[in-house]
């Protein structure tokens, strides 16, 4: 199995002829509020030929409806089922709306939504395929549920948010470290890295190598994989 940071919360997951991207964005300047730090690896047309997409919520940084308009009608769009409908509206295509714990399968593959804590509505997905499994957190703070994921999947990887903004919108250091405590994976990598506020005092100074030296500090047992924009990690 082989995961792919593109960028940000972008990445794509490989296993044989299985290819799933997660939270796909490939914009290169953000908005209004936010920029994007660095360049997606991978732009939209080379990310066509996947066989599903798997989306945490609809925030501008974690959905690309460009994207998503131009992939065939065939391939599988999951997204929490409280935003199907805005989701549907706003891409101009079908999309399938999951709940938690209610299992799918996409070519072989076994996708298992779970809980996400989050300002708007949103899951995370737990992936397992020819024996290998891996947990995408998307945007969520940390809580009591993640003990449930780690209990019932046991997680090679982990897939999370390490660091956030003074106007908290997942996860930062702490709330990561407190959250690797109730997976236990084996390996986690840093997501929701290639975006921060325009207003420099909205920023904290929260990163992959924080994160690393706050879980060295707690003794998380994890280790801890960073991976730049074209970086991959196979296990």
């Amino acid at each position: 199995m082989r995961v792919t940071q593109i960028g940000h919360s972008t990445v794509l997951l490989e296993s044989g002829d299985l290819r799933l991207i997660f939270d796909p964005f490939f914009g290169r300047f953000g908005n209004p509020a936010y920029r994007r730090t660095a360049p997606p690896a991978l732009g939209r047309e080379a990310c066509r030929d996947v066989d599903g997409v798997l989306i945490s919520h609809a925030h501008f940084d974690h959905i690309d409806r460009k994207y998503l308009r131009a992939l065939p009608p065939a391939v599988p769009v999951l997204v929490p089922h409280r935003a199907a409908w805005w989701i549907a509206l706003t891409c101009g295509r079908t999309v399938h709306g999951v709940t938690p714990w209610r299992e799918i399968s996409i070519d072989g593959a076994r996708i298992v939504p779970v809980p996400a804590h989050h300002s708007a509505p949103a899951v995370g997905y737990v992936v397992s395929v020819e024996g290998k499994t891996i947990y995408f957190a998307g945007d969520t703070y940390a809580g009591a549920f993640m003990k449930e994921i780690g209990d019932r999947f046991e997680p090679d990887v982990c897939l999370m948010p390490v660091a956030t903004f003074r106007i908290p919108m997942t996860m930062g250091n702490r709330g990561a470290v407190e959250a690797a405590q109730l997976i236990r994976p084996r390996t986690i990598i840093p997501i929701h890295l290639g975006i921060e506020p325009r207003m420099s005092l909205l920023r904290r100074d929260e990163d992959a190598e924080s994160f690393q030296r706050l879980a060295r500090e707690e003794r998380v047992p994890a280790s801890i994989v960073p991976l730049g924009p074209g970086e991959s990690y196979t296990w």
